[in-house]
């Protein structure tokens, strides 16, 4: 049986785990309708309709990813434009600006920092490489990964109160509930 963490420790939020993916979106649904807003949910795959019902409508990633491309075509259509403009050979009569040249170099940098913006945005946004998170220390937390369904509650929402909140989750007829604390020790 899992104990609930001490005051001391803190806590993160409540978990409670259900065993079908609907029941997960039908949680999160009915947390939001509640009026809970800091709510998330974690699944061993992608569910259709899961992202709209947390309100997930994020579009930073896409906008990173178009920012370093145009970035990364800037960067290797000047440098080809600046070396050719400092170290200028005459050859046969070309111009020194010769855009089909160019493109090459201008597609591979542009193709290279849409990707490195879009990893390294990405990595940022969701604070990884994070190697120590609260919900580890829940001990069913690992079945996310297999065949287990997650809804957290966390501490910092308005609404929440510790008492209301797991009456709430127990409502949604999960397999269990959780109080999952910041401390390193398993709650």
């Amino acid at each position: 049986m899992m104990r609930e963490p001490s005051s001391s420790s803190g806590l993160f939020g409540l978990l409670a785990e259900f065993d079908r993916p609907e029941r997960l979106v039908d949680g999160v649904r009915h947390a939001r309708e509640a009026g809970f807003r800091q709510v998330d949910a974690y699944s061993p795959f992608p569910i259709e309709g899961l992202a709209e019902e947390l309100g997930f409508r994020d579009q930073r990633v896409p906008w990173l990813t178009l920012i370093g491309g145009m970035f990364g075509a800037a960067l290797g259509y000047g440098m080809q434009v600046y070396t050719n403009e400092s170290f200028q050979i005459d050859i046969g009569g070309r111009p020194l600006i010769a855009n089909p040249a160019f493109m090459l170099i201008t597609f591979e940098l542009m193709v290279l920092f849409a990707v490195l913006f879009s990893i390294g945005g990405m990595l940022a946004l969701n604070h990884l490489p994070r190697l120590n998170h609260p919900l580890f220390g829940v001990e069913a937390f690992h079945l996310t990964s297999k065949d287990k369904f997650f809804l957290v509650i966390l501490s910092n929402d308005r609404k929440f109160d510790r008492e209301k909140t797991r009456s709430f989750l127990e409502g949604l007829d999960p397999v269990r509930v959780n109080a999952v604390g910041y401390s390193e020790e398993p709650v």
